[in-house]
């Protein structure tokens, strides 16, 4: 399913943040270069973890539209019914 590979990816993009930010607590302020490969890696996940986000969004979204079709498709069927037994 896609749903489940998406909060796998999610799952690892959020673990990978802890571990940004567990390094950046460590690091000096001096390192001006650790410091800015450290930024990119995080400005890199936050942006995989926004994408995961909106992929999620999507999924949900045509969740609640199925779930609206079902839903009329139940009370067309119903009312039809009443319809031939009257």
């Amino acid at each position: 399913m896609p749903g489940e590979k998406a909060g796998a990816a999610g799952e690892a993009l959020l673990r990978r943040m802890q571990r940004l930010l567990a390094r950046a607590a460590t690091l000096k302020g001096r390192d001006r270069r650790q410091l800015l490969a450290l930024l990119d890696d995080v400005e890199t996940t936050r942006r995989g973890l926004l994408r995961e986000c909106a992929e999620i969004e999507g999924e949900m979204r045509q969740a609640t539209v199925r779930a609206t079709a079902i839903g009329a498709y139940l009370r067309n069927s119903q009312v039809q019914r009443g319809n031939r037994h009257n």
